[in-house]
């Protein structure tokens, strides 16, 4: 079972994993999808509205006579995380009162 998600969440992982460094396109991908049921053409145009919206800047370095773009969190994206974060742990914090908090017993499972 998979949760259907909007946006909101495919730009917080991104920010997430681009606040431990650059990456380039196909590695991000990678790591998005290890966490989040994404296809690379839904990837791209995030990456570029995240980069419109001067969350992310972009770089290109050649590596064995090939372009790799590198996407690059700018400080508007590290504030646009922060926030993210608080959402996150708001939403979290409500969840957990739904399903019964730190479930010790199997009488709290759904």
């Amino acid at each position: 079972m998979g949760f259907q998600t909007g946006g909101a969440l495919l730009d917080f992982i991104v920010l997430g994993i681009l606040q431990n460094g650059d990456k380039y396109g196909y590695v991000l991908t990678q790591q998005v999808r290890e966490m989040l049921d994404v296809s690379e053409t839904a990837m791209y145009p995030a990456l570029r509205r995240l980069q419109k919206s001067r969350l992310l800047t972009t770089y290109d370095r050649s590596c064995q006579g090939r372009n790799r773009r590198y996407y690059q969190l700018t400080d508007e994206g590290r504030r646009a995380l922060n926030a993210y974060v608080t959402e996150w742990e708001q939403f979290k914090r409500s969840m957990d009162q739904i399903l019964g908090g730190n479930r010790h017993d199997d009488s709290a499972v759904l």
